[in-house]
């Protein structure tokens, strides 16, 4: 006769192996499509880091989606000294050569918001709060 832990071995590694894969899988929904994102206040933080080297933006500026309500943290690193500024928002960060500079804040309005620098008068990125 096969002792009980010798039978339950295939069991738990087919366990294993569906928790392995669901935990790798995105969100869906019982009809297959997207989860949607999770509610304000309940949203991980949303990551943006740009680099500005002689006065080109890295990555190239454009469009970042986020959701009403989540928290907006913004890490500029230039090679020069500036301000990195997040408009209608009104948030701000002296830049320093070599050094990161973060703005930290809660999307709170819907709209499209521009962020740039205010010396050099790079634009850096749009923010879209929805």
């Amino acid at each position: 006769m096969t002792p009980p832990s010798d039978r339950r071995r295939p069991l738990l590694a087919a366990l294993a192996l569906g928790v392995t894969l669901l935990t790798a899988l995105p969100a869906v929904t019982a009809c297959g499509s997207p989860a949607p994102p999770p509610a304000p206040g309940a949203s991980a933080v949303k990551e943006i880091t740009v680099t500005i080297a002689g006065r080109q933006v890295t990555p190239p500026p454009g469009r970042i989606d986020v959701a009403k309500g989540q928290t907006v943290r913004i890490t500029v690193t230039g090679d020069a000294a500036d301000v990195a500024h997040v408009h209608g928002y009104d948030k701000a960060a002296d830049l320093k050569p070599g050094t990161p500079a973060t703005i930290e804040f809660v999307a709170d309005r819907d709209g499209l918001f521009e962020v740039e620098t205010h010396g050099s008068e790079l634009q850096l990125f749009q923010l879209v709060v929805r």
